[in-house]
């Protein structure tokens, strides 16, 4: 499996490669920590917020912040290298989500991870610019880290009559040496058209996946609103890893973009979010 972290100078993409190892300690795992440099080309004073920098500074500037977050990641990949099998610090210049991507897609990767939280320059998808911007377009399954946590009660966020496994096929075998309590809550949308009747088969054959994968999952079922109704069960119940779809239900290919359900999930919870596609179908 090969995993690629997005890093930057603060200390929040620093646990999310921590907490990618964590997550993936005792398998074969390839981890690449990838640090996107600032193109000087593309950069003024003006639009860095700093007018009184001469090109000479902001270039000098950016250079000991990039040695910095290099000394960074190697210091944390030699803590990992007794858990995760390769872990490897990577350089991209550019805009950050599209060189997150451009990697993602070209080195094959499996999972992106990205860091939130404080000032992390990753921070901001609630504004729209690189988690956005990364969740609306990779091919990939998006993991954002919130906090540093053990992982002992997961959710899978379930919606709609079309009944996709994709993402209990892809994270049980993930949990399986961590052994978490693994809860499938179903939200029924009657707004949708969805009947209770299809919602409870759906309940019934993610049970089967998961316990064909050797997990015996609690079920749950829920009506009204996707968002709302997982937002509650997250507060009762204090997961530590929320696991959803990202289209929700099926749409023409060319729409394939994560939901508004789905960007609403991650935006408002404070736990970290698994964002699950199949990147064999993008």
């Amino acid at each position: 499996m090969k995993v690629l972290v997005a890093v930057d100078k603060g200390p929040e993409s620093q646990m999310a490669l921590r907490y990618a190892c964590h997550l993936l300690q005792d398998f074969d795992v390839h981890v690449d920590a990838l640090y996107v440099k600032p193109d000087l080309a593309e950069m003024t004073p003006e639009t860095t917020y700093a007018p009184f920098y001469s090109k000479e500074a902001l270039e000098k500037t950016i250079e000991t912040e990039t040695l910095r977050v290099g000394q960074q990641i190697r210091s944390v990949c030699n803590e990992l290298t007794s858990a995760v099998g390769v872990c490897e610090p990577i350089l991209a210049v550019g805009d950050p989500a599209d060189e997150i991507l451009h990697a993602a897609d070209s080195g094959d990767y499996d999972l992106i991870v990205l860091g939130s939280h404080g000032r992390s320059s990753l921070r901001g998808f609630l504004l729209g610019t690189v988690h956005a911007k990364i969740l609306h377009h990779a091919r990939q399954p998006v993991l954002i880290v919130r906090d540093f946590r053990p992982i002992q009660r997961v959710l899978i966020a379930y919606r709609g009559s079309q009944c996709d496994q994709g993402a209990l096929s892809f994270v049980a075998p993930l949990l399986s040496k961590q052994n978490p309590q693994i809860t499938i809550l179903h939200v029924q949308e009657t707004e949708r058209g969805e009947s209770e009747e299809s919602a409870r088969a759906c309940l019934l054959q993610g049970d089967q996946t998961l316990k064909q994968l050797g997990s015996t999952p609690v079920t749950k079922m829920a009506k009204g609103d996707f968002a709302d109704e997982i937002l509650k069960d997250v507060v009762v119940e204090r997961y530590d890893l929320i696991v959803l779809g990202a289209y929700g239900h099926k749409r023409p290919k060319y729409l394939k973009v994560i939901s508004d359900e789905a960007l609403n999930l991650v935006r408002w919870t404070t736990r970290p979010v698994l964002v699950y596609r199949d990147k064999n179908d993008v």
